[in-house]
């Protein structure tokens, strides 16, 4: 599986470890939902592998907050995540933010606006934590909420849920061969 923030708050540029915010909740949420093993803090990131785990950023360029990015940076960003998931063919993408799944969600699709619409209307589906109808390189797409101390969409519960459903997700994948 490959893990893929927005991209690194001013903290985690600082530290070179990501989801180091004293108020992102990512590390106790992946270990409280079972997707690691034991306890372990943004300075552990290096550990992921250990477990089948990748990480990276759609976006490597350090910022305040999401609002100081552009869309021409979240489409670089996915040209070259898409290399990412067609090298290393993870059986699971997961994003950690819905806001960035929806931003992408177009791009992802190959949704053009002679396609059928979306239920609901003209612009972007509702986004949900879950797997998403979508695949890129035969890997299954997964939303998270965010679980930055700033989200107030989802509630601490809420986010264990959706964390939780990725790792029943990952304990039901077969075991994969070493590259």
């Amino acid at each position: 599986m490959i893990l893929v923030g927005i991209n690194p708050g001013v903290l985690s540029a600082a530290s070179g470890h990501h989801f180091a915010g004293p108020t992102n909740r990512f590390w106790g949420l992946l270990y409280e939902a079972g997707i690691v093993p034991q306890p372990i803090t943004h300075e552990d990131d290096g550990r992921l592998p250990e477990w089948g785990i990748g990480m990276t950023n759609l976006i490597a360029r350090p910022s305040p907050g999401i609002d100081d990015l552009s869309p021409a940076e979240y489409l670089e960003g996915w040209k070259i995540l898409e290399k990412k998931i067609e090298r290393f063919r993870p059986e699971i993408v997961a994003f950690v933010g819905v806001t960035m799944y929806r931003t992408l969600w177009k791009v992802i699709t190959g949704w053009k606006p002679a396609s059928p619409k979306p239920k609901g209307g003209g612009g972007a589906p509702v986004i949900k934590p879950g797997f998403q109808k979508a695949t890129v390189h035969g890997a299954r797409l997964f939303v998270l909420p965010n679980p930055s101390g700033r989200n107030a969409h989802f509630s601490y519960d809420d986010m264990l849920r959706a964390f939780r459903s990725l790792a029943r997700a990952m304990r039901a994948l077969p075991p994969r061969k070493p590259r």
